[in-house]
């Protein structure tokens, strides 16, 4: 089986309900053989990392830049998995007030310094709508079906 890790930091209701939105399309009845872990950036470590074979992060925008919780796991798990992880899928959502590109542009520099490959279109987000939630799903879907 498969797993999908979801690297999380959700401390308002808009980044949580786009998190929650994310698991769910990850779980989609139709994707099979894929176990979905979500996991707050804080409490995520090297092995959990290592064990996964695929990748979901989110984060708000804080001024520009992801949040240091998220920013904080990239500094714990890069140097001990340079080089195990390359070429797995990822991809991630931003919640922003107003803007999303300084985080997103983060996210994708360290993704790429790691060799992991985008798997599915960034959300970024500066409104929560039905559409926000149904494009959070789709995300989750097609993050969880690469790994099929």
């Amino acid at each position: 089986m498969s797993r999908l890790l979801v690297v999380h930091h959700t401390p308002s209701p808009g980044t949580r309900e786009i998190l929650e939105a994310v698991i769910a399309g990850a779980g989609d009845p139709e994707i099979e053989g894929v176990d979905v872990r979500a996991v707050a950036a804080l409490g995520a470590g090297v092995a959990d990392f290592l064990d996964a074979d695929g990748y979901v992060f989110g984060t708000p925008a804080n001024i520009g830049y992801m949040s240091g919780a998220l920013k904080h796991f990239f500094d714990t798990v890069y140097y001990p998995s340079l080089g195990d992880v390359d070429g797995r899928p990822y991809s991630f959502w931003v919640h922003g007030n107003n803007d999303t590109a300084g985080a997103s542009a983060a996210i994708r520099t360290i993704a790429d310094a790691m060799s992991l490959t985008l798997a599915a279109q960034p959300l970024g987000v500066t409104e929560i709508s039905k559409e926000t939630r149904d494009a959070a799903y789709e995300l989750g879907a097609v993050s969880a079906a690469s790994l099929m």
